[in-house]
C-alpha cells in the first residue's frame, strides 16, 4: 500500500538539541506500572512502540532522590548503578528500531507522601496536597525547603541525569508539571516565599530554570533536554507583559530547553476520558507556544487521527505529536500511517482502564490492545500471533468484545473459525454501551476487531444464530469457546457490603432491562453499587429521555471507582448538570412501587424517597446456561469429537472490560 501524501509532514526527521528523532511521532512519558524491579517488561513493552515506528519513546516519572517516593503506587528510580542497568535494557530495545529514548526525571514534592522513605516531602512553602482519595492521603507533611534544599534538589537533578546518560537516554526531561515539585514553585497558591524564588512569575521560574541547566550541564552535547510543564492554571492568570502568566513562563524559558512538552494542570483535565472531554480539548491553551520560541514542543494529542496531526503541525501548532494512550492502544501506528494501512489502526477509545493500572500498583493494561504490559512475560505482540503448530477447527459462541478477539487471535494463528452470535448484530453489550451519553467511542473495540475478521478467510461468522448443545454437536468442532457474557440482577447490598437478596417488584429493572428499549417509569431511582461507569451513564441517559431521575449508593461518591480512571469530578459535574440529587452511604432495603427505603450504609437510619421505579446496577452474573449443559452432556460432546470446551470474558468472570487474549489454543494442544 501507498501511504498518503498528506501524511508525508509526520515522517520528517526533527532536531532536539543535539538529537533528532526521525519522525514527528513522540510518545509523550507515561506511567507504565512498571517499575525497576519489572525491568524486562518495561523494556518489551516500549520497545513494541519503537518497532511500531514512535520516533521517540520515554519512560514514565523517574524519581532522583528517596525524598520522591510516591509507594505503593509504581514508579521508577535513578538513584543507583542498579537502575542505570535496569534502564539500560529500555534504551538498548528502543534504539534496536531506531528511535530516541527518553527519561522523565521527576521529583514529587508535595504531592508524594513518602510512605516508603519516611523522609518528609518537600516543599516551597510547606502547602500540603491534601487529597481528598484515600489512596493519595497521608500523614506526612511537607517541610518548608529552604536554600540548602533546593540545592539538594538540584544535585539529585544533576546526579540523575549524568545517570540517564550512562544508560544511554537521547533525552532528559525536567519535570514541572501535574502539581510536583518543579510545579509548585510556578503556581502561588503552593509558593508563598518572599525570597528570590517567589513573588513575580520570574522569579517563581527561577527554580525550574535553575533545573534546566543543572541538567544542560549534566548531559552536555549528548542529550536533549525538555522541559515538562503544565500551564493550565497559568494561562488563566493575567500577566503583566503578556496576555497570561503561561505567556510570560513561556517568554522567560523560551531559549532554556530543547524541547517543551506541555500538560494540563490534573489528571482529570489532562487525560480526561473521552467519555466526558472531546478531541483538541488541550489546544485552547497550548495554541500560543509555538509563537514565544524556537525551542521545539510537543503536546499530547486526544485522537490518534492522522489528518488532524498534520494540520496541526502545517499549522505550526506543534512540532511533534505527542501520544501516551494512542500508544498504548497500537504502538504500531506510526507503522500503519507510513504504510497506508489506516484501516488497520487500532483507535485508542478513552477509556482510561490504562491510567487505572498505574491507581492499582500494576502493569498497564489497554482495552483496544490486551498485549500492553504482557510482551516480555508472555511473549505477545500486538500485531503478530504465533503460528498454531496444528490447524484446528474452533467454534466460538458469542460475539462481544471478548469473542471477537479470540476470533481474531485464533484466525491468525491459523486455525479455523467460526463465530455465532444470537444477536442481530456483533458487539454484545457494546451495541447497547455505544449508545449510551460519552460512550460511542467504545464502539471502536468492535469495529477494529470486526474489519479485521472480515478480511480474513479462514472466518466465518454469523449472526441471529442461537446454539444449544444440539447444534454444538452437530457442528462437531474441535474446540469450542464460550463467550456468551454477563446479565444483570436485581440482588441488593448488605452492611457485609455484599451483594445479597433481590428486590422482585414490577418495577425494579436492571440495566439489560434498558438495553432491551424498556425504560422505566419515572421518577426513577437510580441504585448503583457497581461503582463503575454503567449507573452514571445510566443515570444520565435516563434524565436525557426527561425521565425524573435521583442517585443512590453505599459508597462516598457516586461511580466511586471512576476515580481511577480520572472521571469522578466530571460524573458529578454531570449529574449536577442534569440536576440529579445524589445520596451517598445509603442502600435501598425496600421498595412498594411508590416509595423507596434507604438505610444508611453505617448507623442504620432510615428515610424514604417517592419513586415510581427502581433501577439496579449491581451485581453481574455470568450467563454460564450454555457452558453448563455442554458440561452436563460431557460424554455425547467427546463422542462428537469437541477435545475441549473453554469460556472466556465475561461469561467466566464479569470484569469492567475485557481486554484479554485468548491464551488458548496457542500454549495448549
Amino acid at each position: 500500500m501507498v501511504r498518503d501524501s498528506r501524511y508525508d509532514v509526520l515522517f520528517e526527521p526533527v532536531r532536539i538539541g543535539p538529537v533528532t528523532a526521525p519522525n514527528r511521532f513522540y510518545q509523550v512519558p507515561h506511567a507504565s506500572g512498571m517499575t525497576n524491579a519489572l525491568p524486562r517488561v518495561r523494556a518489551a513493552f516500549r520497545e513494541a512502540k519503537a518497532e511500531g515506528g514512535w520516533g521517540v519513546v520515554c519512560t514514565g516519572a523517574c524519581s532522583t532522590d528517596p525524598s520522591s517516593d510516591d509507594a505503593p503506587l509504581p514508579m521508577a528510580t535513578m538513584w543507583d548503578d542498579n537502575d542505570i542497568r535496569a534502564h539500560a535494557l529500555m534504551t538498548d530495545a528502543v534504539h534496536k528500531h531506531g528511535s530516541l529514548a527518553g527519561v522523565e526525571l521527576w521529583h514529587g514534592g508535595a504531592a508524594v507522601m513518602n510512605r516508603a522513605s519516611r523522609l518528609p516531602p518537600l516543599s516551597p512553602s510547606g502547602i500540603p496536597w491534601m487529597a481528598t482519595h484515600i489512596g493519595f492521603m497521608g500523614n506526612l507533611r511537607p517541610k518548608v525547603m529552604d536554600k540548602s534544599d533546593i540545592r539538594d534538589v538540584l544535585k539529585w537533578q544533576a546526579e540523575a541525569a549524568r545517570k540517564a546518560l550512562s544508560a544511554g537516554f537521547d533525552i532528559v526531561y525536567v519535570y514541572a508539571g501535574m502539581g510536583y515539585l518543579g510545579y509548585e514553585f510556578l503556581l502561588p497558591e503552593y509558593n508563598l516565599r518572599t525570597d528570590e524564588y517567589g513573588g513575580s512569575i520570574a522569579n517563581r521560574v527561577r527554580f525550574v530554570r535553575e533545573l534546566i541547566e543543572v541538567t544542560k550541564d549534566a548531559v552536555g552535547e549528548h542529550c536533549g533536554v525538555a522541559l515538562r510543564v503544565s500551564l493550565e492554571e497559568l494561562r488563566g492568570r493575567p500577566g503583566q507583559n503578556q496576555p497570561s502568566e503561561a505567556h510570560e513562563l513561556i517568554e522567560l524559558l523560551a531559549d532554556c530547553p530543547d524541547l517543551f512538552d506541555v500538560k494540563m494542570d490534573s489528571s482529570p483535565t489532562d487525560c480526561s476520558a473521552s467519555r466526558f472531554t472531546g478531541e483538541g480539548s488541550h489546544e485552547p491553551v497550548i495554541d500560543f507556544v509555538k509563537s514565544l520560541t524556537k525551542s521545539r514542543w510537543s503536546a499530547s494529542a486526544a485522537s490518534p487521527h492522522p489528518i488532524r496531526w498534520c494540520r496541526r503541525s502545517a499549522r505550526g501548532v506543534l512540532d511533534f505529536i505527542g501520544g501516551a494512550r494512542p500508544s498504548i492502544a497500537d504502538p504500531f501506528l506510526p507503522s500503519k500511517i507510513r504504510e497506508g494501512r489506516m484501516e488497520e489502526i487500532r483507535e485508542c477509545i478513552g477509556c482510561n482502564i490504562c491510567i487505572s493500572s498505574w491507581h492499582d500498583g500494576v502493569p498497564v493494561r489497554c482495552t483496544q490492545n490486551p498485549t500492553a504490559g504482557e510482551e516480555w512475560r508472555r511473549g505477545w505482540h500486538p500485531e503478530r500471533v504465533s503460528p498454531a503448530a496444528k490447524k484446528e477447527r474452533l467454534l466460538i459462541v458469542g460475539g462481544g468484545p471478548a469473542g471477537l478477539e479470540c476470533a481474531l487471535t485464533l484466525g491468525r494463528a491459523g486455525h479455523e473459525v467460526t463465530l455465532a452470535d444470537a444477536g442481530r448484530t456483533f458487539g454484545g453489550r457494546l451495541t447497547f454501551e455505544k449508545t449510551l451519553p460519552g460512550l460511542s467511542a467504545w464502539n471502536r473495540v468492535a469495529e477494529y476487531r470486526l474489519g479485521r475478521l472480515n478480511e480474513m478467510t479462514n472466518i466465518s461468522m454469523y449472526l441471529e444464530s442461537p446454539l444449544g448443545v444440539d447444534e454444538i454437536i452437530d457442528l462437531a468442532p474441535d474446540h469450542v469457546v464460550v463467550a456468551t457474557g454477563a446479565r444483570w440482577t436485581n440482588m441488593l447490598y448488605s452492611t457485609l457490603e455484599i451483594p445479597v437478596g433481590k428486590l422482585e417488584h414490577a418495577n425494579v429493572f436492571t440495566p439489560d432491562d434498558v438495553a432491551a428499549g424498556r425504560l422505566p417509569e419515572g421518577p426513577v431511582l437510580v441504585f448503583d453499587f457497581d461503582n463503575y461507569y454503567m449507573g452514571g451513564v445510566l443515570t444520565e441517559h435516563l434524565a436525557a429521555q426527561g425521565i425524573e431521575v435521583s442517585y443512590v449508593t453505599p459508597a462516598g461518591q457516586a461511580s466511586a471507582w471512576t476515580i481511577m480512571t480520572n472521571e469522578l469530578p466530571l460524573v458529578h459535574k454531570a449529574l449536577a448538570k442534569r440536576n440529579v440529587p445524589v445520596t451517598t452511604l445509603h442502600m435501598v432495603t425496600a421498595f412498594d412501587g411508590e416509595t423507596a427505603t434507604l438505610t444508611h450504609l453505617f448507623n442504620g437510619e432510615q428515610i424514604r424517597i417517592d419513586c415510581r421505579s427502581v433501577l439496579i446496577v449491581g451485581m453481574r452474573v455470568p450467563r454460564n446456561e450454555l457452558h453448563e449443559a455442554l458440561l452436563a452432556r460431557s460424554e455425547d460432546v467427546t463422542a462428537a469429537g469437541i477435545r475441549s470446551v473453554e469460556r472466556i470474558g465475561d461469561v467466566l468472570a464479569p470484569r469492567r472490560h475485557n481486554p484479554c487474549r485468548p491464551q488458548w489454543p496457542q500454549t495448549r494442544p
